[in-house]
């Protein structure tokens, strides 16, 4: 297991992970990275009716050394019109 901390990066600034999380592998942490930008994504769009992609979630290890990033686009696929989807929703 490896310790990974999510920290959040937005229009509303830098919100730091205090706290980390174990995950099995970085894939994982990645995962878990995408489920939190879907549901910040939901809430606003719930609150403000708003999609703001401008965002991204810094993985940091244990150190603090940022080993990847998940901007927020990356964790939606957007339809804007009647074309097939590209891949299978999950």
């Amino acid at each position: 297991m490896a310790h990974y901390y999510l920290n959040l990066i937005n229009g509303y600034g830098f919100t730091p992970d205090q706290e980390g999380e174990d995950f099995p592998d970085l894939d994982a942490a990645r995962e878990r990275a995408k489920e939190s930008v879907r549901s910040i994504l939901s809430d606003e769009i719930k609150s403000a009716g708003l999609i703001n992609l401008r965002g991204r979630i810094d993985i940091a290890d244990h150190r603090g050394a940022v080993v990847t990033t998940l901007p927020f686009r990356d964790a939606i696929e957007l339809k804007l019109d009647d074309s097939p989807p590209e891949r299978e929703a999950k």
